[in-house]
């Protein structure tokens, strides 16, 4: 199956996010992108690749502690 390439906004939608967000990690090079002219784009697998790095699992407490 062939690679699907998101543009800024789609990549923002599905971060959930505004367009600045997936500018920003482009521009800081936090995420890779490919340029194809003047269109940027980025690759799906990737975009799924810096959700998972992003994600945090919860810490299981004890249950006999209480909280403060």
């Amino acid at each position: 199956m062939a690679e699907r390439y998101l543009s800024i906004p789609e990549a923002a939608e599905r971060l959930g996010t505004t367009e600045r967000f997936p500018r920003r990690l482009i521009e800081e090079r936090r995420i890779e992108f490919k340029k194809f002219g003047t269109h940027v784009r980025i690759a799906e697998s990737v975009l799924d690749a810096y959700i998972e790095s992003c994600t945090v699992s919860p810490i299981r407490r004890a249950s006999n502690r209480r909280a403060a």
